[in-house]
């Protein structure tokens, strides 16, 4: 008599935000699958999944750029799934009365220490010679704190880079337009990683299935959306339509040629920097 083997159970982590979900559309629907596989989703912030990726506990994760400098030795790049940002990205916010002088930013909330956005932030904040306290707040409280002056300024990701003026915040700065007139480059902010010791024949199937899923949403987009919204924290259809389309793009597909070398720029000032501890080694599958 055969016995069949149990099917292997893949957990893809994933941030709670519409556009992470847009991504896994294909598989939430049974449309996408991995041969001998079962893939489920698990969902936590970046902030989150960047440390528990520094344990390897997921086999897929959505990590940040800035983390993946920290975990080459455990995880592969995959060569779909990245948020890329190209004039746009992360941004500095404030209460209007605040003026523009750089030296009143005394203290900046952030929404974690190994999110591409405060490495990218520390690298701005070199440049104009400033070194103000920082503190970490989940990035979904990190508006409110704002508004109601805990600090003075907030670094926002997500989808209060549309919504912040509903409170009355105006942006500072903006991480993607500093990046290009810097670099002329896209800023890779987020990556799709897949532990290696998966090994390369599944690391491959992996990713493959992920853009299947990615066009698979495509296909499908109105029900795409609606199930993508569902993480929406209060994005109605129109911005909602507008976040995705900002973070799930040709980059996301396939990182081109644009996209390697925006992020062995950011490693590479990076590690000039002294804000990573090497210039890692980049293996895309």
């Amino acid at each position: 008599m055969t016995v069949l083997s149990s099917p292997k159970t893949l957990t893809f982590a994933h941030s709670p935000d519409p556009d992470d979900a847009y991504m896994f559309y294909g598989f939430a629907e049974g449309a996408v699958k991995i041969p001998g596989c079962v893939v489920k989703h698990h969902l936590e912030d970046i902030q989150t999944l960047n440390e528990r990726a520094f344990k390897g506990e997921f086999e897929i994760t959505a990590v940040s750029a800035h983390a993946y400098a920290h975990l080459a030795d455990k995880y592969w790049v995959l060569s779909c799934g990245a948020s890329v940002g190209r004039k746009y990205g992360p941004i500095l916010v404030a209460r209007s009365e605040l003026r523009t002088q750089n030296s009143e930013l005394k203290k900046i909330a952030t929404p974690g220490q190994w999110t591409t956005a405060a490495l990218v932030l520390d690298l701005w904040l070199a440049e104009q010679n400033l070194a103000p306290e920082k503190v970490i707040i989940p990035f979904d409280q990190i508006l409110d704190a704002v508004e109601r002056g805990d600090v003075d300024a907030g670094l926002i990701i997500h989808e209060g880079q549309l919504t912040y003026q509903t409170q009355g915040l105006r942006k500072l700065w903006d991480a993607g337009e500093w990046w290009h007139q810097k670099t002329s480059l896209p800023l890779p902010l987020g990556l799709d990683v897949v532990r290696s010791d998966v090994g390369l024949p599944l690391a491959r199937q992996i990713s493959r299935a992920l853009r299947e899923s990615i066009q698979y949403a495509n296909a499908h987009r109105e029900e795409a959306m609606r199930y993508a919204l569902q993480f929406g924290r209060g994005l109605d259809l129109a911005l909602g339509k507008r976040f995705v389309g900002m973070y799930v793009n040709d980059d996301t597909l396939q990182q081109g040629k644009e996209v390697l070398e925006g992020l062995k720029k950011l490693y590479a000032l990076a590690f000039q920097g002294k804000f990573i501890p090497k210039n890692p080694a980049l293996t895309l599958i």
